[in-house]
């Protein structure tokens, strides 16, 4: 673990690999110059590595084959940016229990400065389907959190991940999911701290119906009490937000409590006063 006095840093975007996200790697760099970061980390999605296609989604995340030139590129610019912005190389995983050896793997091949472990579908559906909340009485919206909340549990136990994204992001598209009744965001959190795993503070929400940030402020004040450490990502998918609203949540988080933030250089936790 290393302290540093100062940063503005955003672990979290993406590029045109993912078949989703506008803009080369470079771009996300260049516009991170321009708002002042010190910091920029590129975590884009991680291909399906336990299909058999090359890319089994093409709109969803990057080639099997491109991954290590994803890489590649990634040290590449580096090298080409250091001493004008440091570049982390990052990546944003997938988490599904049933296949996690199968990415260990590709992850240990590679000089990750971070992983972060997101959870993007429960019970074969994307979370951020609003259609799979339609016949759901209100049992069943309870089990559909819990389950949630247990596959980023269970996440949180892996030991592949230094972050994980966007924890409470299934409200994305559905905002009453905030107000299922359940204690397991609570016990995950616990869970979380204990595994000494960050969390992201995620500022796409607002480029959903839910608006504002992932996760909400309770759940940040309750992660406060179980000392679970934190970070900050954009999760830009356009050049145009990297950072975005960093200041905003940095404020936030000392309303909240926190002291600290940080990010992660060759897997090493970086403290970062707020």
């Amino acid at each position: 673990m290393t302290h540093q006095d100062s940063s503005k840093f955003d672990l979290h975007t993406h590029h045109v690999r993912c078949g989703h996200a506008r803009g080369e790697i470079r771009d996300y760099i260049e516009a991170a110059i321009e708002r002042g970061l010190h910091v920029i980390g590129i975590a884009d999605h991680s291909p399906f590595f336990s299909y058999k296609e090359d890319q089994a989604f093409p709109k969803i995340a990057m080639a099997v084959s491109e991954f290590p030139r994803y890489v590649k590129e990634v040290q590449a610019l580096k090298q080409e940016y250091e001493g004008k912005i440091e570049v982390l190389l990052g990546i944003e995983a997938d988490f599904f229990p049933e296949h996690i050896e199968r990415y260990r793997p590709y992850f240990d091949r590679y000089p990750f400065d971070y992983i972060i472990g997101s959870v993007h579908q429960v019970d074969g559906i994307s979370i951020f389907n609003k259609r799979r909340w339609k016949r759901l009485n209100e049992q069943q919206q309870v089990q559909t959190k819990e389950t949630y909340y247990q596959l980023i549990e269970q996440s949180a136990r892996s030991g592949m991940y230094q972050i994980l994204g966007h924890i409470d992001a299934m409200k994305g598209f559905y905002p009453t999911f905030s107000d299922i009744q359940t204690d397991v965001v609570e016990k995950t959190l616990k869970v979380i701290g204990e595994h000494d795993v960050a969390i992201e503070i995620n500022t796409s929400g607002k480029t959903k119906d839910v608006g504002g940030w992932y996760p909400s402020d309770v759940i940040l004040e309750q992660a406060n009490h179980f000392g679970v450490q934190v970070t900050f990502g954009s999760d830009a998918h356009d050049p145009e937000r990297v950072g975005d609203e960093f200041e905003l949540v940095a404020k936030k988080l000392k309303e909240i409590g926190y002291k600290e933030w940080c990010f992660y250089r060759q897997k090493d936790r970086v403290i970062v006063p707020l």
